[in-house]
């Protein structure tokens, strides 16, 4: 496992940290939501531990203004600037953007969601399968741009658990039943012989990166 991880390319996805609607509200990609006290120092611990890896070459966050936020701390601690892809971005949930939770899953499309994603568009936003493969398809740029290397992610929960299952092999109907926790840092190696998960949803002391 170490000898493939030092040959692989290491892509380390952290969720950025809480916000005010974490939990309650289907944000989407609605502009100004900013990290919360507990967001920023979920962001803080995240880049106190990625400190930590060596030979880290690149950091890259979600254009969306909590995952920047995220992304700052573990740039700055590394003194990296913060690359922006749009291919980071959280699901385009549509008209669905800004509802309640509470609210949406009273609603007979939620089950679809959650069960059958693969078949599911958001009115007038995107599908999971759009998601997944625009996050994949980024990954893959980003691993041949840093071949060998460290990478630094910041991006969403659902594109983050997207990506996730597919280096899991794993159908996306079944997506829905990995955890991505505020602040977390998933960790994949992506080498010749396809990707190896290092580790997933972690919020402990050290990174996984062999």
């Amino acid at each position: 496992m170490a000898r493939a991880a030092k040959t692989s390319t290491v892509v380390l996805l952290v969720r950025h940290g809480q916000t005010a609607t974490t939990g309650r509200l289907l944000p989407g990609r609605a502009p100004g939501l900013h990290l919360s006290d507990d967001g920023r120092r979920q962001a803080e611990a995240a880049a106190q531990r990625i400190a930590k890896v060596k030979r880290v070459a690149a950091v890259y966050a979600s254009p969306l203004e909590r995952a920047r936020e995220t992304a700052l701390p573990i740039a700055r601690a590394r003194g990296l600037a913060v690359r922006i892809e749009r291919g980071l971005l959280d699901l385009d949930v549509g008209r669905w953007t800004g509802l309640r939770l509470d609210r949406v899953s009273k609603r007979p499309e939620w089950s679809i969601v959650q069960r059958y994603p693969s078949g599911f568009r958001f009115p007038d936003g995107e599908s999971f399968v759009e998601m997944q493969t625009r996050v994949t398809t980024l990954l893959a740029t980003l691993v041949e741009r840093h071949r060998g290397g460290v990478v630094v992610v910041v991006s969403h929960a659902d594109p983050i658990k997207a990506a996730l299952a597919h280096a899991l092999g794993m159908h996306l109907d079944l997506f829905q039943r990995l955890a991505v926790a505020p602040g977390s840092i998933t960790t994949i190696a992506y080498g010749a012989l396809g990707p190896t998960v290092l580790g997933m949803n972690s919020l402990g002391d050290g990174v996984a990166v062999s």
